[in-house]
């Protein structure tokens, strides 16, 4: 008798979630084993070419955000999708919490997604925010935040769907920490196919003189050389 495939819902179940809060803690990004295998992946890149999945399309030459095209997913979102966002939410609940509790601020974050995404939605933060992005040969992203409204949750979670070096070159993950009273810091990652990224949305607590300190931090996209990325954005809150 076989065992059993892993699923994506047990392989986050398994990570070692203390080990991944200690290096959110010193780096701002964590990166997880595989969660998806390639024809899951696959599975959902496909997703991009079918309109009736999605609420909305950027282009981000347009908008001046640099070069590229994402999707929002609409209601309802494909299962795949929702239970990945599901399964992370609590796991990171812990890290949001203790990282208000260091910088002496509100933790308005429930016990469940479900729970959280009401509140987001009493505040008038009702469109989904799952995203679907494509990068082509010239594409990037510019620093960013993904904040939507009064309501944030403090980390976000991207999943890499291509496989750098064989389907794209270049296209790194780039996150700039602005430190206090000191230049900035960066980190750059190629995301390996069906790994995911922890990382903060807005800011980090690091240590300071006067004890804990909020540090800013932005993501982006580092020019696609060659070939085609895809990445899907898990994002905790909804969007006014």
């Amino acid at each position: 008798m076989t065992s059993a495939r892993p699923t994506p819902l047990t392989r986050i179940r398994d990570i070692d979630w203390q080990a991944l809060a200690d290096e959110v803690d010193a780096h701002g990004c964590a990166l997880t084993p595989r969660l998806l295998d390639p024809e899951q992946c696959r599975e959902i890149t496909r997703l991009y070419d079918e309109p009736q999945h999605f609420r909305s399309t950027v282009d981000m030459g347009r908008h001046r955000f640099g070069s590229g095209q994402y999707r929002y997913f609409d209601h309802p979102i494909p299962p795949t999708v929702a239970a990945l966002r599901a399964a992370f939410y609590p796991r990171l609940l812990p890290i949001a919490r203790d990282w208000a509790a260091r910088l002496r601020r509100p933790a308005p974050w429930p016990d469940t997604l479900e729970e959280w995404l009401a509140q987001c939605h009493a505040a008038g933060q009702t469109r989904p925010t799952p995203i679907l992005l494509r990068y082509g040969a010239g594409d990037w992203n510019a620093l960013h935040r993904d904040l939507y409204g009064d309501l944030v949750f403090p980390l976000q979670v991207v999943i890499g769907l291509d496989a750098p070096g064989t389907d794209h070159t270049g296209g790194e993950f780039l996150l700039v920490e602005q430190r206090p009273r000191a230049q900035s810091r960066g980190t750059a990652m190629a995301l390996p196919q069906g790994h995911g990224l922890v990382f903060t949305t807005r800011e980090r607590p690091v240590r300071s003189a006067r004890g804990w300190s909020a540090a800013p931090v932005r993501h982006g996209v580092s020019v696609l050389r060659t070939g085609q990325r895809h990445t899907l954005g898990l994002v905790f809150h909804d969007a006014a």
